[in-house]
Formats: C-alpha cells, structure tokens, sequence
C-alpha cells in the first residue's frame, strides 16, 4: 500500500477520575520529526512511545499530543484500610510484649506502613499501560487514514502516467517523417545557398546530424521510466524517495526531447511531458 505522510488520528480512553485522549497529525517532511506534546505523568515513558511511532512511521513532520483530563468530582481520596491496621497493631503489641520496653509504631510510622492508606489515585503505572494501549490503537486509524490518502494519490499518478504515456505513443510513430520532412528542408536550403553540393559529403553530414537529433532513445527512457513508477506504485510500501528520483530522470528526459526538437509536436511533446511530471512530483512529496 502506498502511505500518504498526511493523516490524523484520535483516541480516548476513561480511567476512574478522568479521560485520557491522545491525537496524532503529520504533514510531509523528508525525514522523520516526531514531536510530543506530554502531560508531566507520562513523560517518563516518552522514549518507549516514541518507538512505537518509529516502528509504524518512516517520514513525515508528525506530532503526537497527550491529554489528561480529571473530573472534578474525583479528586484523590485518602482513607483507612482498617483491616491492614488492626492486624499491624497486634503484631506491634506482640513485639512489645516479648521484646519487653521496645517502643512501639508511632501514627505517623503507621500510616506510611505499605497497605494501610488507600487511595483512588490511579497508579502511574497503570495510567503508562493505559497510554501506550490507546497509542497502538491511534497508530493503527493513523496509518488507516494514510493508507486511503494514499490511495488516492495513487490514482492521480497512474492518470498522469497513462497521459505521458499517450504523448509518446503519439509522438513516436511521426518521428520518421520528421526527421525526413526536416532534412529535406535542410537539402533544400543547402543547395539553394551553395549551388553544387558534393551528394556523398551532405549525405554524411546529414547523417551525423539526424543521430544528433534523434530522440527515439529519449522516448525509449521515457516508457522504461515509467514503467517502473508503475511498478513501484504497484509493490507500495516507502517509496516517496525513489518515485521522486525517478522524476527527476524523466524531466531529464522531457528536457532533452525539447532541445532536439526540429519541430513543433516534438516541442509540443515535451512541455506536456514536463507539465504531467511536475504534477506528479507535487504529489509524491506527499507520499512516505
């Protein structure tokens, strides 16, 4: 599938005490510039979210923002495990019964005993666990989004390939006559200008100049360039950065077909050539 570098996602999920909402949006980029936008409890497992983007996204300019939002009626709440005292004050009596004049537990040593406060307070480590789970589940709508954006370039592109495609199909056929029809303009103008002309050198002169102007090798790299961006379109995957060196070696093409041009449907040819592949390239800097 080809991906777009252009998606959006959001997500949320409720915890006792809140709801936890987390967004992904990207833009095109030539490489990968993650930022994240954390709130201070999850900011201790940056490192790991940050790979889960890496492992799903290779290029793009993508922010990831996370949000916590507590509802006001759920204010953390701190009361007594009954159970956990009582039986911690009968050990503590027993020592003291058998150890003699020990000191016992003070208050204050009782309420830091692990167990005897309880609170509503989610725990840290829970609300991580929570975060990287609604993560998983935004990458997947993300790249979803980007897998249907990328669809659609793709259909603008294999249009702009069937419209090159038809250009040099039109155009190769007249070559011949062309090439003909020009020579004979050049023969014409030659004798008018010179008179008496040596047959066998203007034959070899014209020779060497039909093989400078022939672009049937320029069309040939054409088809076989476009070839492979249907290839590659077709294979999907990461493949903004080889689609858009293959544009450069079409221009390259087009370019040279318009400085050979002796007339003026091979020039016609490759301004239309050029306008089709800029279009295309407009469209592949948006492709991963």
């Amino acid at each position: 599938m080809i991906l777009s570098m252009t998606g959006f996602a959001a997500t949320s999920r409720e915890f006792p005490g809140g709801l936890l909402s987390l967004e992904i949006r990207s833009v095109n980029h030539r490489y990968l510039d993650l930022q994240m936008r954390l709130p201070e409890e999850l900011r201790v497992i940056e490192p790991q979210l940050r790979e889960l983007i890496s492992a799903k996204v290779s290029r793009g300019k993508l922010e990831c923002r996370v949000g916590i939002n507590q509802v006001d009626s759920a204010a953390p709440t701190l009361e007594l495990n009954q159970a956990v005292l009582q039986r911690l004050i009968e050990v503590s009596q027993q020592v003291r019964e058998q150890a003699g004049e020990s000191r016992g537990l003070s208050v204050g040593e009782l309420m830091r005993w692990p167990g005897v406060m309880k609170s509503n307070e989610l725990a840290p480590e829970v609300l991580q666990q929570l975060c990287t789970a609604c993560l998983a589940t935004a990458l997947q709508d993300f790249n979803a989004s980007r897998g249907r954006e990328g669809e659609k370039l793709k259909l603008v592109l294999e249009e702009r390939i069937a419209g090159m495609e038809g250009i040099v199909a039109a155009i190769k056929p007249k070559l011949p006559a062309i090439l003909e029809a020009h020579m004979s303009k050049l023969s014409s103008r030659l004798q008018e200008a010179l008179g008496n002309v040596d047959e066998d050198r203007l034959k070899q002169e014209f020779a060497l100049f039909a093989q400078k102007i022939d672009v049937d090798e320029e069309l040939a790299r054409l088809s076989t360039h476009l070839s492979e961006v249907r290839r590659i379109l077709k294979a999907g995957g990461q493949s903004g950065k080889r689609l858009d060196f293959l544009m450069q070696e079409l221009n390259r093409e087009a370019n040279t077909l318009g400085s050979k041009s002796v007339s003026t449907e091979t020039t016609q040819a490759s301004v239309e050539l050029k306008v089709l592949i800029e279009q295309m390239r407009e469209q592949i800097q948006n492709i991963e």
